[in-house]
């Protein structure tokens, strides 16, 4: 099958997602710069997912562009992740609205390291239909950043109960990581 359908619906999908997370900001009803001030948890709690969903648009077109084509299984690995990071205009919206509390940092972690754990799954299915030398194997090759931040986002969960503050700094951790493009697939592609 050609890839084309998928890349199209997966654009689509992650825009709405964008659009989700912007639909829930809502406006404050003073006109001074104080009335921002309640909304900030909530600013920051964007910004911190719309920079995850774009690493994940950016790193998911770096991906589809080694692949030559797919088939149904790497469909419904594709599926599974886009069901993953469309939960996460939820997470977004409870852990800011509730101020960083422990239970919704604890959830919102829990939702990256289940989108991770896509996100690997439809790797390692496009690379077994790809075969071990086609150039996305090679290009991906062990994927120590991902397994890092899998391992990151695994500790941050249960550490949210103790401190939700070291947890969001985990996560600004891995979004750091990963804010430069991974140049491997474009190397190899090269």
């Amino acid at each position: 099958m050609h890839k084309a359908r998928l890349e199209a619906f997966s654009d689509g999908v992650i825009a709405i997602i964008i659009t989700i997370m912007v639909l829930e900001l809502k406006v404050p009803h003073v006109t001074t710069f104080e009335g921002l001030r309640p909304l900030v948890p909530v600013l920051l709690s964007y910004v911190l997912s719309f920079v995850f969903i774009g690493i994940y648009w950016n790193n998911h077109h770096h991906l589809l562009q080694a692949a030559q084509r797919v088939n149904g299984s790497i469909l419904w690995a594709n599926l599974h992740l886009l069901f993953w990071l469309s939960l996460i205009p939820f997470g977004t919206a409870w852990m800011g609205e509730n101020r960083f509390a422990a239970v919704p940092v604890a959830l919102y972690g829990g939702l990256l390291l289940m989108c991770g754990v896509a996100y690997t799954i439809l790797s390692r299915v496009l690379i077994a239909h790809h075969g071990p030398t086609s150039a996305l194997a090679q290009a991906v090759g062990k994927d120590t950043k991902g397994r890092a931040s899998l391992v990151i986002y695994a500790a941050a969960v249960p550490l949210a109960f103790l401190s939700p503050g070291v947890s969001c700094a985990l996560y600004v951790l891995v979004a750091i990581l990963w804010l430069i493009p991974d140049r491997r697939i474009e190397k190899s592609l090269a």
